[in-house]
């Protein structure tokens, strides 16, 4: 049924007139109801966008008042609110290019092994797996377990459960001098992909290989407080 139809039918049911008699008049609000009651029949919105495209339009008029308002405020109108926002993406661009992926700092100084003690030959072997893959971020937590493994199996380190990775390098520094800074820098390194959100990559775990295969070749400076030193 068309609408033109259906209000004329509700026309005629208010109005009937036939013959010689007088058309039935009708008060405005019985009139109104039976109006809205007619127009209420789905056959009148087989067509009405759906709630979906009805909440999109009104998205994209808020957009588009917000975006008049705010180039009636610029000078330059539309085209000075444009220049500006591309001025703006381009500065952050430029930001992120010069600073990189911003540094977030470690959550947590959680312990460098879990419960299942492992040999550092067990910790490279699952580091190398690791690397084959390209699952860069345990590569790079197993290479530095190895290493911290590696250095407890000669003696270097006392076995101690719960030693973080700040912990292992701090310690290691004493009997291993010349490698001091680059172990800080693998325990930064291995806090920042494990606890901090950052990404390794293939260069990060090549400085730890490096590393792991370095200390090895070290030759210690034992001191009277070092472990496994004679005393």
């Amino acid at each position: 049924m068309s609408a033109p139809g259906g209000v004329l039918r509700a026309a005629a049911w208010l109005t009937r007139a036939g013959g010689d008699e007088p058309p039935v008049t009708i008060s405005r609000d019985p009139a109104r109801e039976a109006a809205r009651r007619e127009l209420s029949k789905p056959a009148y919105h087989e067509n009405d966008p759906s709630w979906f495209m009805r909440a999109l339009n009104k998205f994209w008029d808020w957009i588009d008042d917000l975006f008049s308002a705010a180039s009636g405020a610029t000078p330059g109108g539309a085209v000075g609110l444009v220049v500006i926002v591309l001025a703006v993406v381009a500065l952050l661009a430029l930001l992120w290019w010069r600073l990189g992926t911003p540094r977030r700092s470690p959550v947590s100084a959680a312990p460098l092994f879990d419960d299942r003690p492992r040999s550092a030959a067990e910790h490279r072997a699952a580091a190398e797996a690791h690397a084959a893959q390209g699952h860069w971020n345990q590569a790079v937590q197993e290479r530095m377990r190895a290493l911290v493994r590696s250095l407890e199996e000669r003696a270097l380190l006392d076995p101690r459960p719960g030693r973080t990775a700040d912990e292992a390098a701090t310690e290691a520094s004493r009997t291993l001098p010349p490698l001091t800074d680059r172990l800080r820098a693998a325990a930064r390194d291995f806090d920042d992909v494990t606890y901090g959100g950052r990404s390794a990559n293939p260069e990060t775990y090549q400085r730890l290989t490096a590393l792991d295969t370095d200390a090895e070749h070290t030759a210690p400076t034992l001191t009277a407080a070092a472990p496994g030193a004679p005393r």
